[in-house]
Order: C-alpha cells, then structure tokens, then sequence
C-alpha cells in the first residue's frame, strides 16, 4: 500500500526509479511556491501489528530513500535548489524544521525509525519479543501529540551533554507536534519549534522538542513555550505527566528530567537542535563511530555510506509483501489508574 505526502526532497543524486504503484492515497498539505518540490511515498510491506510491519520512504519518482539520513532537517523555504543554505538569512526563531511523524495523536504503538536497518524504515519497537504499546494512563489515550523525529539529527552517546551532565540516547531527537491535526505515521509536516523539555531516560539524555506544524491554526499565535502556557492551559504540565509516568505500567520507575523539569526556550531548542544536526554530520561521514546505527543513504552529498538505487530496491523487495493488518491486542484500550 503506498501513500503520498507532499514536502520537498533534498540531495545530490538525481537519478530516478519509475514507479507505478496499483494502489495510492494522496494526503497533501499546504504547498507554498517553492522553486522544486517532490513527493514523498510511503511503501508499506508486512502485516501492520505484526513484528514484520515496516514503512519505506520514497521520492514520488521512484528513489528509496532513508527518512533519518535523505529527508532535509531544515524545512524547503529554507533551502535553495534543494541545497540547505549555507548561512540562515532569518532569524532563528523563524527557522522551520521538518517533522517524521512516527506516532500520530491518541494512537497506542509504539512507531519509531529503524536506525539500525538499512533504509531506515518505520517499524514499531519490541520488548521482550512483544510489540510495544503505550499504556493509556488516565486521563490519557495512547500519546497525546503527533511524536515524532527531526531527520538528520542524532543524540551521540558518545557525547556527555554538558547542561544534563548524560551522554545522548543514540536516536534521532523527538518531537512532539502540539497541533490540532491528528497526521499519520510517515506524513512529513514542517514545525515551528517553541522550546525543549530534558528528559533523563535510563541515565541518557533524550530531549523531547516541543513544537507546532506550521499548518495548524494556531500556529501564528504561538511562538513560544510562555505562548503554549497562555493559550493551551495545562498542555505542558499534561506533557510532563505523561513523560514521566507513561513506563509505570510496565514495571519502571518514574522517568527523571533535567532542569527539574522546567522547559527550555525556543532559543535553547534551536541551539540544541543544531548540535545534534552536527553530531549526525560527523555520523553520516564516517568521522565518529556509529555502531550498530546504519548510516546508508541515497543523496548525503560526501557521504561513504551512499548506496546505488539496486540496492536500495533489493532491501525493500526481500521485505514481506504488504497484507491485511492483524487485531490490536485488548490490553490497548485498557486504562490505568496511577496514584497521584
């Protein structure tokens, strides 16, 4: 099954595979005038809710691509020929991201990017040999913003971050889209980010971007974390609620947060978030160890880790073909009551 979102593409490799697919969704968002815009597909393969279930990105003409390593951190506005511009002109606080969205809003599983298969696809985590869902924790359902990734952005766990004083969780950096619009997994929407809240996971630094995608109403009245406390009372302290006790009905402990769990400005976000994009450069040239991560890529311009478009085929035609979802588990709707 494939579906169609509408952002641009950028990279250095202009080569192309036709694609016909028998059955397309067309979801598109808000197109401005950019000079070149692309498509992005999504190629779904095994059985959703299955341990097979993977999502693959595409270009609209055919091209696999890696959703962590191929789709540009900063939005198209930004950019110039599909080149990310060398020097921002604007300010930072009107820099516009682009968002992987992994788990949309009130959904339960747990849909994250495959840093460690080739492509990159999106698959949902298993623990223990069970898929893994969130646990509705009231007055909480499943997550309670579209989650998700910025691409070409990496937590080193290498690297000790000097304000949390832990090293990064080795992923991509998350974000939360406080929007309105309940998107789907794959859909990729360009942000507004307006600040950043430390969550100290397991001993590792996982910061948690809060952010708006720039085609929600509200987007032109919020543009910053003071902004959120205004005009969505209580959606910040629900944030911390949910990050903090969202692992309890597992058998865990509450979660523990930096700045005792106060969030950061949109100007401290921004910063943060160039740093990981710097940490993700130096992964994706082979200047820092990258263990298990797989860095295969189709268009980093410099990159030894480009593979050729057969390649990228061969991955996405050994996976199992697309087919009819299984039922979710019953626990997935069941409520959790924790003790205040």
């Amino acid at each position: 099954m494939m579906r169609l979102f509408f952002r641009s593409v950028a990279g250095c490799c202009p080569s192309f595979l036709p694609h016909h697919p028998p059955h397309t969704r067309e979801t598109f968002s808000k197109a401005a005038s950019y000079k070149k815009m692309f498509h992005y597909l999504t190629e779904e393969r095994g059985r959703p809710n299955s341990p097979e279930y993977r999502i693959y990105f595409k270009t609209s003409h055919g091209k696999y691509i890696s959703p962590f390593h191929d789709i540009p951190l900063y939005a198209p506005h930004q950019q110039t020929d599909d080149v990310p511009a060398k020097k921002q002109k604007r300010p930072d606080r009107e820099i516009l991201f682009n968002m992987v969205v992994e788990v949309p809003r009130w959904s339960n599983a747990k849909m994250e990017i495959a840093t460690k298969e080739t492509l990159n696809p999106i698959k949902q985590d298993v623990k223990k040999g069970k898929l893994r869902y969130v646990a509705n924790i009231f007055p909480h359902k499943g997550y309670i913003w579209n989650y998700g990734a910025l691409p070409q952005t990496w937590e080193d766990p290498n690297h000790t971050d000097k304000d949390t004083s832990c090293c990064g969780d080795n992923d991509p950096i998350d974000v939360c889209d406080i929007g309105t619009t309940v998107c789907s997994t794959g859909q990729v929407i360009q942000v507004k980010v307006l600040g950043i809240l430390a969550l100290i996971d397991e001993g590792e630094t996982d910061w948690k971007v809060i952010a708006i995608n720039t085609d929600d109403p509200d987007a032109n009245k919020l543009h910053s974390i003071q902004d959120v406390r205004v005009n969505r009372p209580g959606h910040l302290e629900a944030t911390v609620d949910w990050f903090r006790k969202y692992k309890i009905p597992d058998g865990k402990p509450e979660n523990q947060f930096a700045f005792n769990a106060q969030f950061k400005d949109q100007d401290f976000a921004v910063e943060v978030i160039k740093s990981t994009h710097s940490y993700w450069k130096a992964l994706v040239q082979k200047q820092t160890k990258c263990g298990e991560i797989v860095c295969q890529n189709s268009s980093v311009c410099g990159s030894p880790f480009q593979c050729s478009d057969a390649d990228a085929v061969a991955v996405v035609r050994a996976a199992p073909e697309y087919g009819e979802g299984l039922p979710l588990p019953a626990e997935v709707d069941k409520w959790h009551f924790l003790s205040q």
